[in-house]
């Protein structure tokens, strides 16, 4: 049994990102016993909607925001989905996002696949990444990294499902307007592959963006275990890995594909 925790952070625009950035550091370091992974939701530092603020903060995989999340995972002796921030490569910005292990050493990156925008915004900012990032260590077993658009291409799913992932590990800014289909998505993803699904959104006021918060943990068998509401917080909940093994053997769907 594992326990998660799941950061549900308000990315109101009356907040500046060094504030916010600086209070979640400390939040992670008081997680400290309470907890054996915690999650932050995509682009949180500046939100999910302020791209151009995202952008001005751009830094490489060895900048302040991924050393500062290493440091704060090492203290809380911790793994920590890091969310997401703008990585800058040379001429590039990608949106990434980071797994941290409890030693403060980086398990996976993953560089965001489907961005949002539809010619704007974050799909001209952002260059997409290209490969499916899979890890293999930690309290939730192989564990699959997506990003929150990414939500609505089941492709990239199954394909780390391909690659036995017992759980997804989701990091969102989902709109409140279309948060019916979040919920719905996530259910889906976790009932077509017999995964557990944990889902961290984030909430407030962002670019005139109102962000939809209901972070969701929802098990194989597409049950919700958690539903965060819409208030910031910090929502825990208990994994059993044994659940997706059970419910694989019960009622084997997967092993009847037919196509790949």
């Amino acid at each position: 049994m594992a326990r998660v925790a799941l950061f549900q952070i308000d990315v109101g625009d009356g907040e500046t990102s060094q504030t916010r950035f600086e209070r979640v550091l400390e939040a992670i370091v008081d997680q400290k016993g309470k907890c054996d992974l915690a999650i932050l939701p995509e682009l949180w530092m500046d939100g999910a909607f302020n791209i151009e603020s995202a952008i001005n903060n751009a830094q490489p995989i060895t900048g302040d925001f991924v050393t500062r999340m290493s440091l704060a995972a090492m203290q809380a002796g911790i793994w920590l989905h890091a969310g997401s921030f703008a990585e800058k490569e040379e001429n590039e910005i990608f949106n990434t996002s980071v797994l941290i292990n409890p030693d403060g050493l980086i398990e996976q990156v993953y560089r965001k696949i489907h961005l949002f925008g539809f010619d704007s915004s974050e799909a001209l900012e952002f260059k997409a990444g290209s490969k499916v990032v899979v890890a293999t260590n930690g309290p939730l077993g192989t564990v699959g990294l997506s990003t929150c658009y990414d939500l609505r291409f089941p492709e990239l799913f199954r394909a780390s499902v391909d690659q036995n992932v017992q759980t997804f590990l989701i990091t969102s800014g989902w709109p409140e307007a279309r948060i019916a289909h979040w919920r719905i998505l996530l259910q889906a993803r976790a009932i077509e592959n017999q995964c557990w699904v944990v889902a961290c959104n984030e909430v407030g006021v962002n670019g005139d963006i109102r962000l939809g918060g209901n972070s969701m943990i929802i098990s194989p068998r597409g049950e919700v275990v958690l539903d965060a509401g819409t208030q910031e917080g910090v929502f825990y909940a208990d994994i059993d890995l044994s659940l997706v093994e059970e419910t694989r053997s019960s009622f084997p769907v997967l092993r009847d594909r037919v196509l790949d």
